[in-house]
């Protein structure tokens, strides 16, 4: 895991490459390394911060070079192994044990064709010195991310967005357009970028560049294409058996020449992932986290920690505690600076906090449970959607009045939060609505009509525009299964755009690496082989996850409520941050340059402090977006941490 960067046919191409490296130092305080080469009537720049991880000698070293190709590159290998031994016996000869210098043998052997044969994480700059060409590459399912930015015949790339911005001196213009998306998802897609003329590498993709300034690109994996393979093989009867292959996934992912540790929440995901990873390296160490009694209390949240305590006493691991108070809101302009874009998910402070613990530890790697409950169905948002249907079939009278008694009830007490009242307000919102819309208001933050009073009348097309291409997402497939219509949507919005992204900027922050053994290339093809009505059976999600986790974990953690990896918000909010929100919503840059209205905004915090609504995700999010956007449109904020 590390940090890439590079220019091609850039001016002063050297000097901007440097400090695009230079500003992903966290990402791979390891090593750093520097690569220039005529390209065309110009130059090729490579730059590479290092995470040691695997072969940790001078022959793991990057930009690597060898025989005519330069690679610079972020990300594992899984099947390095397999690739490794299959190339030696075609004559190749291997200086070092790195997967680097694999994936360089691999692509002089394939070229692009090798990139399907890949079973990793990964982003990767690779340049011939023969053609002068530059192809940019990034992973199946957009775990690594890759940032870049073309002017002319020229092109700037870079692990990190923030490194673009520093790069460019503050030109880059804010695009109004992901903002709006930011505030509908509390993320940006990963099909949109905060700034305009940068853009994000899409998944599955590559890029390749000529020295004749011709530009040609290439799709490699569609996500679509293996959920429509995934249905087939359900037809013709095929039954994954999940439990072998999670474990074959968990025990690839150990792959490591140092230490490796896993998130513990207690919940399945989690847990099966470090009971499987204990059997294969007994003593491993596990993290988790916990909040303040009263903030817990409040928030009516679920005793995550007992839990994880079962968890780690009977699988033999060492469990460390990290307790989250509300002086991490210390954090939030340190985090908006290293999440790139605004992200209203305080999971982000969670995993900062975890990965730094580790890495004071001594620890580099981790594991995370990460995708399995988009993959599996597995979020409240995917029963709630079936429900809905069953719902729809109520006589209309009959959910008049129920709507209408709901409506009145409180979400909220002076002294305590009411979540079964909050789900329920929550599920009225979209249980007579249409499919798409349905799920797009289960899981976003406001209907059309409340994001349009939120805004700046001007971007009411916009609005538009962001809903649509929802929909035009969503609705691309020819699934006959809702379940796996809805995982397909997860796993090529929800995924990619919030939780890939808020693991990776929040744990390289800490340079440390996270690994998703569940979004891995296999354990998606068995995911979409699976029917809808093996993940969902009866009110129990994820189905076949638990079923298969019964081989190893006890049933009490297997069929427990599902838990949260996120925090204590309303807690938060009513108390901690009351003053913060008020100065955003009276005098913050998104109210002044008039993006959001403070009319609506107040309307918000009134409604949530009277207790009416939980609006506790909403105005955190208002706060990392007026935070990301003083950064960003100032320029400090772009080069430093410490004035995000």
């Amino acid at each position: 895991m590390c940090g890439i960067a590079g220019t091609y046919r850039w001016p002063d191409g050297k000097v901007v490459a440097d400090r695009l490296t230079d500003t992903l130092a966290h990402r791979g305080p390891d090593g750093a390394g520097r690569y220039s080469h005529p390209a065309g009537d110009g130059e090729v720049h490579l730059g590479h911060r290092r995470l040691a991880i695997i072969d940790l000698s001078d022959t793991g070293a990057q930009p690597m070079v060898s025989g005519g190709l330069v690679l610079t590159y972020n990300g594992e290998l899984y099947n390095a192994p397999e690739l490794r031994a299959e190339l030696a016996a075609a004559g190749v000869r291997f200086r070092g044990t790195s997967d680097t210098e694999v994936l360089l043998e691999a692509w002089r052997r394939w070229g692009t064709d090798c990139l399907p044969r890949l079973r990793g994480m990964f982003a990767f700059g690779v340049f011939d010195e023969r053609t002068g060409e530059l192809v940019l590459a990034r992973d199946q399912l957009g775990i690594k991310p890759l940032f870049l930015l073309r002017r002319g015949e020229g092109l700037v790339f870079a692990s990190e967005l923030k490194a673009l911005a520093a790069v460019t001196g503050g030109s880059l213009q804010v695009d109004h357009a992901a903002l709006v998306a930011s505030l509908l998802y509390y993320w940006v897609p990963d099909s949109r970028c905060a700034f305009r003329e940068a853009e994000k590498l899409p998944p599955g993709s590559w890029l390749r560049c000529r020295p004749d300034g011709r530009v040609e690109r290439g799709r490699y994996w569609h996500l679509k294409d293996v959920a429509a393979e995934g249905r087939e093989r359900a037809r013709a009867g095929e039954q994954p058996d999940m439990a072998a292959i999670v474990e074959e996934s968990t025990r690839r992912h150990l792959l490591s020449d140092v230490p490796v540790a896993t998130f513990l929440s207690g919940g399945l995901d989690s847990s099966w992932l470090t009971a499987l990873a204990a059997r294969h390296q007994p003593g491993i160490s596990a993290y988790t986290i916990g909040f303040r009694a009263e903030d817990a209390r409040f928030e009516a949240m679920p005793d995550d920690l007992r839990y994880a305590r079962q968890v780690a006493e009977r699988f033999g691991v060492d469990l460390h505690e990290i307790e989250i108070a509300p002086n991490v809101l210390d954090l939030l302009p340190r985090m908006t600076y290293h999440l790139d874009e605004p992200i209203g998910d305080p999971a982000a402070i969670n995993t900062f906090l975890i990965c730094s613990a580790a890495r004071e530890a001594g620890v580099k790697v981790m594991l995370s449970g990460m995708g399995a409950d988009e993959l599996f169905a597995g979020y409240r948002k995917h029963l709630a959607n079936l429900l809905a249907l069953r719902y729809q079939r109520v006589p209309r009278p009959l959910r008049r009045g129920l709507s209408r008694a709901v409506d009145r009830l409180p979400v909220a007490s002076a002294r305590r939060g009411y979540r079964s009242v909050r789900f329920a307000k929550r599920f009225l919102s979209f249980a007579d609505l249409p499919e798409e819309t349905a799920f797009r208001r289960s899981y976003t933050m406001y209907d059309q009509d409340e994001l349009l009073a939120l805004l700046d009348p001007d971007l009411a097309g916009t609005v538009e525009d962001v809903l649509t291409e929802h929909a035009d997402i969503y609705q691309d497939n020819d699934l006959d299964d809702f379940v796996n219509r809805m995982c397909l949507g997860d796993a090529r919005m929800f995924l990619p755009g919030l939780n890939l992204t808020y693991t990776d900027r929040s744990s390289m922050a800490a340079s440390t690496e996270v690994r998703v053994p569940y979004v891995d290339v296999e354990v998606v093809r068995a995911a979409f082989a699976v029917p809808g009505d093996r993940k969902i059976v009866g009110r129990q999600g994820k189905a076949v996850l638990k079923e298969a986790a019964t081989s190893i974990l006890p049933r009490e953690i297997v069929y427990r409520p599902k838990g949260l990896f996120s925090a204590p918000l309303r807690a938060w909010m009513s108390r901690d941050l009351a003053p913060l929100v008020r100065e955003v919503i009276h005098d913050g840059e998104l109210v002044r340059s008039g993006f959001l209205r403070r009319d609506a905004l107040a309307r918000l915090v009134a409604e949530d402090a009277a207790g009416h609504r939980d609006f506790s995700k909403h105005l955190w999010h208002v706060l990392t977006l007026e935070y990301w956007y003083r950064g960003a449109t100032s320029g400090a904020g772009q080069n430093s941490p410490l004035t995000a």
